[in-house]
């Protein structure tokens, strides 16, 4: 299993998930364009001494990631709040790629049109989002308990 963001827009939500992912041994996909560069002093606060445990690969964009998940039989499983179905009814897999939108947009359609499956997180009605980290750490840590990861 394997936790993806697409094109990352805030440096510390990165930082938050990459410390979650060492914790926790999953690797993370970055699709770029990120928002900041990965230099970044706030990037590194949050990651802190973390990134030697951390297995991440970059992509170049959507497109080299895509090809690249095809080509290693991954599953598509993005997060987004255009789904009714709930992460906790969802049965994971360890082929599964969990990818989680840009903070400020999520993914544009031709992401949606891709993937395999679409989850939400359930919420009060009037609100918009969690925070993405929030997000990753209740989606991955039901899939890594499914899974008997942790």
């Amino acid at each position: 299993m394997r936790i993806a963001l697409f094109e990352p827009d805030i440096p510390q939500n990165t930082g938050n998930i990459f410390r979650l992912s060492a914790c926790l041994g999953i690797p993370v996909d970055i699709i770029e364009p990120t928002g900041f560069i990965f230099d970044d002093k706030r990037f590194k606060r949050a990651l802190m001494d973390y990134i030697k445990f951390i297995n991440y690969k970059s992509h170049l964009d959507w497109k080299e990631f895509y090809q690249w998940s095809q080509e290693n039989n991954f599953r598509l499983v993005l997060l987004t709040t255009k789904s009714k179905t709930k992460y906790t009814s969802f049965i994971f897999s360890e082929i599964d790629i969990i990818i989680f939108g840009r903070e400020s947009a999520g993914v544009p359609d031709y992401v949606h049109n891709q993937v395999h499956e679409r989850l939400t997180i359930p919420m009060q009605k009037g609100l918009r989002s969690l925070n993405i980290s929030s997000s990753v750490a209740m989606v991955v840590g039901e899939a890594s308990r499914q899974l008997n990861l942790i």
